[in-house]
């Protein structure tokens, strides 16, 4: 008798170089890193620069130094999205025969106009934010932006194609009540017809989006735990989709706490200089970035010693006593604010 081989765990770090890494970014690289080195797993660094017109020319080597700064290392080479087009379209090309997507010709303005009006192909009522309602030991995401009408959905495989350029393709939906179990948010819902609707797997020059890139990369990568913002909970939801059309199992997600400026918004140019660049070039030691995101990280204070304490530690032994002690279950679901 064979006995199957134990795949071995594997974590990503994903930025996007769109810009700058802030504090943000740094502690949730930082949890990421302590948890894949907790579990002995490979860690891979993949640079999200599908996002073309946004992305900077320097960001990604920044994203390095950065890293570097912290004291993370990662395995390999950094997996680059720009270099695997081919794999996407595969992917997509799969789709397409399954009937499971179609070309989407709407404008934003079109979805708006079409959604808050009366229509027959409508997946749910026009919503304006993204809330989370909490019931028992279950928190529901119950509302978006603005809900996809379904006005191009009636398109099948070997019907006309539009004409290059003029649409992307979007996801056909399971429209039914969804649930995942969140290794820090704990277990989220979703009706997926009222709170998310179809959604665009490629751009309209044909490009992936964002959610098929990081299924796709997730996949082929062996990932088995995704660390990221908890803002990206409903995104989670899309992604399942596909994962379950593709029929491959998806990762554990480990949706992490924001942190935020004093009023409560996404920390941003607003707050002030956040830039991790920034820190390194007036001389604040790497140390107290990570002893910070250590701090601010745990739900009991009590589980590291006093900054008196630790005012020695040098970055490995920070790191060290994390990877000791990093628990999803005693992480902090508080947003962090920043001041």
């Amino acid at each position: 008798m064979t006995i199957p081989a134990i795949k071995p765990p594997v974590c990503r770090l994903a930025p996007s170089p769109t810009g700058a890494q802030h504090l943000g970014n740094a502690r949730t690289f930082l949890l990421a890193y302590w948890s894949a080195r907790a579990q002995n797993a490979e860690l891979i660094l993949r640079i999200e620069d599908i996002d073309s017109p946004r992305v900077k020319p320097w960001a990604t080597d920044q994203v390095i130094e950065d890293l570097a700064w912290l004291g993370i290392d990662f395995d390999g080479q950094p997996i680059i999205q720009t270099q695997r087009t081919d794999r996407y379209q595969a992917v997509l090309d799969r789709m397409i025969a399954d009937d499971r997507v179609y070309p989407c010709t709407c404008t934003r303005t079109d979805i708006e106009s079409a959604s808050s009006a009366p229509h027959e192909h409508s997946t749910g009522p026009p919503q304006t934010s993204t809330v989370l309602q909490a019931t028992g030991q279950e928190r529901t995401i119950t509302a978006e932006s603005t809900i996809y009408p379904g006005t191009c959905s009636g398109w099948r495989v070997g019907d006309p194609l539009p004409a290059p350029g003029t649409y992307c393709w979007r996801f056909r939906i399971v429209s039914a009540r969804r649930c995942f179990d969140d290794l820090v948010a704990g277990r989220i819902c979703c009706d997926l017809g009222t709170a998310i609707g179809d959604f665009p797997v490629t751009r309209k020059e044909g490009v992936a989006a964002y959610q098929l890139a990081v299924v796709v990369d997730d996949i082929d990568a062996g990932v088995s735990e995704v660390v990221r913002g908890d803002d990206l909970l409903l995104s989670t939801f899309r992604q399942l989709q596909i994962y379950e059309h593709l029929g491959v199992a998806s990762p554990e997600f480990a949706h992490v706490p924001l942190v935020v400026g004093e009023d409560g918004r996404r920390l941003a140019k607003r707050h002030g200089d956040t830039r991790l660049a920034h820190y390194r070039k007036q001389g604040v030691a790497p140390e107290s970035i990570v002893a910070w995101a250590a701090r601010s990280a745990m739900s009991d204070p009590a589980c590291l010693p006093s900054p008196e304490a630790t005012a020695a530690w040098e970055l490995s032994r920070w790191h060290a006593e994390m990877i000791e002690r990093i628990d999803w279950t005693r992480l902090s679901r508080e947003q962090v604010r920043y001041s």
